[in-house]
């Protein structure tokens, strides 16, 4: 059984993109029981290692840092103007409350914007400040400085239906999936080498994916990650695909995908009665998939993803049966997988 309780310690846990420590820490207490040992890097990747005298290596990648603010300066009247970190939707933070993350600890605020500025369907960021109480500049500075980063102060709440809300489920249900998918993968059994990362960056830059390619030097690798979930009024599924929350994990299918793989995924989800879901993703797929594919002289890959609600909020909601059969899924796919597997699309011709 996966471990609700650490998921739910997972999206409490702050961690916008470049600021992963805190979090990373709690990943590596978490699995140390479970692990034969651990690598990281200068960049703050943590990958959890099993089996790693086997010549075949599973890269399993799930991003944990989250979207949010940086405060950019203070005004005179002790307002903090902030910057995107990694594409908050800005119109849903306005009258959000947000947590400025300082060195001393969280200060609380609340997301204003100039009142001429409410009915401007095209806000940016940048018109954005944060109302923290202060009523000077030299007030606030004492406990804000520039470069602080900010999250929306929201956690998770269990809905119907075994449903979560909550922040940063892009992508807590991803980095989580792939420690608990090694987990499950020791109890059944599985000798294939797995390397689980929890890889920083992802919403900014893509710099964890692309270290962590090039430090495990992969056989394959599996990414997991959050979709667009369309199963709620005008949520645009003529472009995404009809996906539903609840529905099952989502392959993606398109050119850095590797055809074989899913294969593989769908045979086994067929065989363990996991239903399936799919997306289109003909070039990039936004997800540390594309970073990861291009390391090693081309990573055979593949994506699979949970789906949400409200994506880049402070309030998205996915499902934890989701969870659960991504987690089973993969776990099956690691006792799958052959040493020597041959990935090669011409090997019967060539």
């Amino acid at each position: 059984m996966m471990n609700r309780e650490f998921l739910y310690e997972m999206i409490q846990t702050p961690s916008p993109s470049g600021a992963e420590y805190e979090l990373q820490k709690k990943v590596i207490r978490y699995m140390k029981p479970h692990v034969d040992t651990f690598l990281s890097d200068a960049t703050g990747n943590v990958i959890s290692v099993l089996n790693p005298s086997s010549p075949c290596k599973v890269l399993l990648a799930g991003h944990v840092d989250e979207i949010g603010l940086m405060v950019t300066k203070i005004t005179e009247s002790g307002k903090l103007r902030v910057v995107n970190v990694g594409g908050i939707r800005v119109p849903l933070y306005l009258g959000q409350k947000v947590r400025v993350l300082t060195e001393s600890g969280v200060v609380h605020g609340v997301v204003g914007v100039t009142p001429s500025l409410l009915d401007d369907r095209y806000l940016q960021a940048d018109d954005l400040f944060v109302d923290i109480g202060a009523t000077t500049k030299e007030e606030a500075c004492q406990f804000v400085k520039p470069g602080s980063y900010l999250v929306a102060d929201t956690d998770y709440r269990e809905l119907l239906n075994d449903c979560i809300c909550g922040r940063a489920l892009d992508n807590r249900l991803g980095a989580f999936i792939v420690i608990e998918a090694l987990r499950r993968a020791k109890e059944l059994g599985t000798t294939v080498g797995t390397y689980s990362a929890t890889t920083v960056g992802e919403e900014t830059t893509l710099r964890g994916a692309i270290w962590a390619a090039k430090h495990v030097k992969p056989t394959l690798a599996i990414v997991v990650d959050v979709t667009y979930a369309t199963d709620y009024e005008d949520a645009f599924s003529e472009e995404v695909g009809d996906i539903r929350v609840g529905g099952g994990p989502v392959l993606a299918n398109g050119s850095i995908i590797h055809p074989l793989l899913n294969k593989t995924l769908e045979q086994l989800a067929d065989q363990w009665s996991i239903p399936l879901q799919y997306e289109a993703a003909p070039g990039r797929t936004g997800t540390d998939g594309d970073a990861i594919h291009l390391r090693n002289d081309g990573i055979p890959l593949a994506l699979v993803s949970i789906p949400i609600r409200y994506m880049h909020s402070g309030s998205e909601v996915g499902s934890l049966k989701d969870v659960e059969l991504a987690i089973e899924l993969i776990a099956r796919f690691l006792l799958r997988v052959e040493e020597g597997l041959d990935l090669s699309p011409y090997k019967n011709l060539l």
